[in-house]
């Protein structure tokens, strides 16, 4: 049986940066959706959006979503509109902890546009962030756990997730 932490969110909510902290510091596994994506196609995120379009990523992100789900004992990042799909939320819930980290729009069109490599933030400002972030909401919200990030370094959010587990994670030993 799966027994993962799952973080989800918005794009440059910390899924990858907390992940591998947390991953690190629990002696399991990290495992990123986006990067499996990126393995599978032998291309970024980015150009697999330019190239292929947004329903060709979803459909090789379903595969790499089933894979991680599968995993035990592995802190799984996954991307930001992972959820948008039913069966993804099915597999990533199936005997692991969700955990939701939030983030402002301004946080993050700080932290993920100024790199460039995210499609859907190309071009955006603060409210066309806000208004994607709005209609992702409620498909966040089934989170076992929902953890601010915004002015807190990972290492903090890191611990916070860990701290409200701990009693889970201590079932699985």
């Amino acid at each position: 049986m799966p027994g993962n932490i799952v973080l989800i969110g918005f794009m440059g909510s910390g899924k990858t940066t907390i992940g591998r902290l947390l991953a690190n510091h629990l002696g399991w596994s990290f495992l990123d959706t986006d990067a499996l994506v990126e393995e599978r196609t032998g291309l970024p995120v980015k150009e697999i959006f330019a190239r292929k379009g947004e329903s060709f990523f979803r459909e090789i992100e379903m595969e790499a979503v089933a894979r991680v789900a599968a995993a035990s004992r592995a802190v799984i990042a996954t991307g930001g509109g992972a959820v948008l799909s039913g069966v993804n939320v099915q597999r990533l819930r199936q005997g692991n902890r969700v955990v939701w980290l939030q983030v402002r729009p301004e946080t993050a069109l700080k932290r993920a546009g100024i790199a460039g490599d995210r499609p859907l933030l190309q071009g955006r400002r603060v409210k066309d962030i806000a208004d994607l972030l709005q209609r992702r909401e409620s498909y966040y919200a089934f989170a076992d756990l929902c953890i601010d990030t915004d002015g807190k370094d990972a290492v903090a959010v890191a611990g916070e997730i860990e701290e409200a587990l701990k009693t889970w994670l201590a079932s699985l030993s």
